[in-house]
């Protein structure tokens, strides 16, 4: 025993010298490339030391997401927000004890007026059915109100899309494809599919990357998919087409993209065949002829001069011209890579499109002609609602869908190197993702999002979310005070 104990301690005692001439060797070696480089200041003038400031900036974010920022703090999502959406999507308790978090002091704080009298659960109603592209040959009615938005297969991982076309079946949602083209993966599950046209056409494009009628009428072929939308542009990056890295596009990506493997897809920052209005009521007329479906187009507002000349031309054409839908997107829209100087700086927020809009359409009487999906981080009840106050017909959202999925905000989604398999295509991140678990998810997400829509539509007195008015709510304002809704919009255009 005695001869066990000493050469265990001779092994022990070789291992330290080992791993501490080892470590010096490293830390050696360390300190003459920082010393020889001259890209980085600080590592050349505090060689090794140095290098934990970059450790540290990047594991930042991370420790004040769980350890510094408190619950209404982070961007872009705080822990509340995402806290209720995991409880929601795993079907657990949803309520909180002890009193609100949320300081209802701040500028632009809403709030919801209820009524005395609320709505009892007996006498509440399920919202109208709207019909999007009531003259189409194959108009489509939406069997709910939130739903999913683009997210393209290669933006998020085969995974990903499985769990979220099953999900959206699962709870009657539509699901949008993204501008990455049609996948197998989306129509697993059977889900209503809105196909979206992007700057680079994938899925529809000839060879010289116009649109090509026969993949048109081939993609409105599948009965899954409802719509088309044609992408202007997104809040993240309006002005810029979609960026999907290299490392992200597989041999798969690469064959329902028509583009070569492992080079970044980067699509042109707008439509070729765009110039005008003209032109693109012309091209919403030319695909709604060849599907027989709706067809509207989605775009990031800052300017509207463009728009008031769009509705002007609908005028002059006839109201059977118009888009059957607008999807807005909010300049604070989300997605895996943009430049940050359009993702900060530039558009509108929806708070401020989205009501220039509903005003010009009900000037030019195209209000019940043209349906209104918003999006832009409405990922809990309150947001959808005030949305549909705003005058939204649909709300879509992606990044609430992400969170729902497993989406730890870990900031990586343009890196490949997504922790919770989402927007990773590394089969071994995505192993922790099981499709059947995630599909549940997403279908309990939906369902309580309309479950707190009814809970704030019924303490407001209405019987539905539909009858969600500007008159139910108030904004704080910048001297604390708070103003009816319809009262600050009142002259806004």
């Amino acid at each position: 025993m005695s001869d066990f104990i000493l050469l265990s301690l001779d092994f022990l005692a070789s291992l330290f010298i080992f791993v501490v001439g080892s470590g010096a060797l490293v830390v050696i070696y360390l300190y003459i490339a920082d010393k020889k480089q001259h890209k980085q200041a600080i590592r050349h003038n505090y060689p090794v030391i140095g290098r934990f400031r970059y450790i540290l900036e990047k594991q930042g974010a991370f420790f004040r997401q769980y350890f510094m920022a408190m619950d209404r703090e982070e961007m872009p999502f705080n822990r509340a927000e995402r806290s209720w959406v995991y409880k929601a999507a795993k079907n657990v308790d949803r309520t909180v004890p002890f009193g609100s978090t949320l300081s209802l002091d701040p500028s632009g704080t809403i709030m919801f007026m209820n009524c005395a009298f609320p709505i009892l659960e007996e006498n509440a109603v399920s919202p109208a059915p709207i019909t999007i592209g009531e003259g189409c040959r194959y108009p489509y009615t939406p069997n709910s109100i939130f739903n999913i938005s683009g997210m393209s297969y290669g933006a998020i991982s085969k995974p990903a899309v499985q769990a979220l076309s099953h999900g959206a079946h699962l709870c009657g949602c539509w699901l949008n494809t993204g501008e990455g083209g049609l996948s197998p993966y989306h129509l697993e599950g059977k889900a209503d599919l809105v196909f979206q046209i992007g700057t680079a056409k994938y899925g529809v494009n000839d060879e010289q990357g116009g649109l090509s009628k026969e993949k048109l009428n081939q993609i409105a072929a599948h009965p899954e998919v409802k719509m088309f939308e044609i992408k202007i542009s997104q809040g993240a990056k309006p002005g810029k087409g979609g960026i999907l890295p290299g490392k992200k596009v597989t041999a798969d990506i690469a064959r329902i993209r028509g583009i070569p493997q492992g080079q970044d897809s980067i699509s042109p920052n707008g439509h070729k065949e765009l110039n005008n209005v003209a032109d693109l009521l012309d091209m919403i007329a030319l695909i709604r002829s060849q599907t027989g479906k709706p067809v509207g187009f989605k775009a990031v507002f800052g300017s509207m001069d463009w728009f008031d000349e769009l509705l002007a031309e609908i005028n002059r054409r006839g109201a059977q011209s118009a888009p059957d839908f607008i999807t807005i997107d909010s300049a604070d829209g989300g997605t895996g890579a943009a430049p940050q100087s359009l993702m900060d700086y530039v558009g509108l927020p929806l708070k401020e499109s989205l009501p220039q809009v509903v005003k010009r359409l009900e000037h030019h009487q195209l209000r019940d002609r043209i349906k209104l999906i918003a999006s832009g981080k409405l990922i809990t009840p309150s947001k959808v609602a005030w949305a549909i106050a705003l005058g939204a017909d649909f709300i879509v959202s992606a990044r609430g869908f992400m969170f729902a999925l497993g989406c730890i905000q870990a900031l990586q989604c343009n890196k490949d190197t997504c922790p919770t398999g989402i927007t990773t295509h590394n089969k071994r991140l995505q192993q922790g993702l099981n499709v059947k678990d995630k599909t549940r998810r997403v279908a309990n997400y939906n369902k309580y999002i309309h479950y707190g829509l009814g809970l704030i539509a019924h303490s407001c007195g209405v019987s539905n979310a539909r009858e969600i008015d500007k008159k139910h709510i108030r904004v704080v304002t910048e001297n604390g005070l708070s103003v009816a809704l319809d009262k600050l919009y009142e002259h806004y255009s």
